[in-house]
């Protein structure tokens, strides 16, 4: 899951500790998020839009989908008014802090990892949630220094 660090970075989510992951607009982003994240489920938190970009830690998805409820509200930033309470098109899932990196794992250094040369992230590089696969992430766990 991606977030630029001056809008919502790693140190806000460790002190909101649960923080629902609002503001998907994109399809294929949501789809993700909506029929494949379960809770327990493990997700890398990725700065992007950064100097440098870099996975910074992990979380959980720590709730079902349900929807989005700033898609309904006129003054919120993520407002579609084309979205009904009766046929939400945006959902988002509640994601709780694990851990922040001592060592962020950058964009630079997974590309010169071959064993990461299919992730999604790089494939799929606008979107705000990929899937990782298990030996992409133990992968990264490695170059993070993170054992276990």
């Amino acid at each position: 899951m991606k977030s630029e660090p001056d809008v919502f970075g790693i140190d806000d989510m460790e002190k909101a500790g649960v923080e629902p992951w609002d503001g998907i607009r994109n399809y294929a982003a949501r789809n993700y998020l909506r029929d494949e994240m379960k809770i327990g489920d493990k997700v890398f938190f990725y700065h992007s839009n950064a100097k440098p970009m870099a996975i910074v830690g992990t979380m959980e998805v720590a709730s079902e989908p349900y929807p989005d409820p700033t898609q309904f509200d006129p003054k919120a930033k993520y407002f579609d008014p084309k979205s009904k309470e009766s046929d939400p098109k945006w959902h988002l899932v509640d994601v709780r802090f694990v851990q922040k990196f001592e060592h962020p794992v950058t964009r630079e250094a997974m590309k010169e990892e071959s064993a990461l040369d299919n992730m999604e992230l790089f494939r799929l590089s606008r979107l705000s949630i990929t899937p990782v696969r298990e030996e992409e992430w133990n992968k990264i766990m490695e170059m993070a220094g993170v054992k276990g």
